[in-house]
């Protein structure tokens, strides 16, 4: 899948998630569009780091922290994004669940 297709995707599923769960809120389509955008340039450029420096926590708990890392990731384009919000973290590490589950489905099919 292309870097565009991805985003169009991932604005598909932050849309369809949004209006399943209460937690998460998106102000219209185009605040979905652009935290698409910016959370694939977020893990373009600080997800590398940030698996870098938590690899010895992420041998520890066996890969579950890398799932806490696409949290953070979440949290950070909610946190850059206006109209694109979380309740808690509990709610963008289930997004971020979610999210990858639904990429590597779309990855692979």
């Amino acid at each position: 899948m292309k870097w565009w297709q991805k985003i169009l995707a991932n604005t598909l599923i932050f849309l369809a998630l949004a209006g399943f769960f209460n937690g998460f809120n998106i102000s219209s389509w185009q605040s979905a569009l652009i935290a698409a955008a910016v959370f694939s340039l977020l893990n373009l450029i600080v997800k590398p780091i940030l698996v870098i420096l938590s690899f010895p926590i992420t041998i520890l708990t066996l890969g579950l922290f890398y799932f806490i890392i696409n949290g953070l990731m979440l949290w950070l384009t909610s946190t850059l994004v206006s109209g694109f919000y979380f309740s808690s973290f509990g709610m963008a590490l289930l997004i971020a669940l979610i999210v990858s589950a639904l990429n590597t489905f779309f990855e692979n099919s």
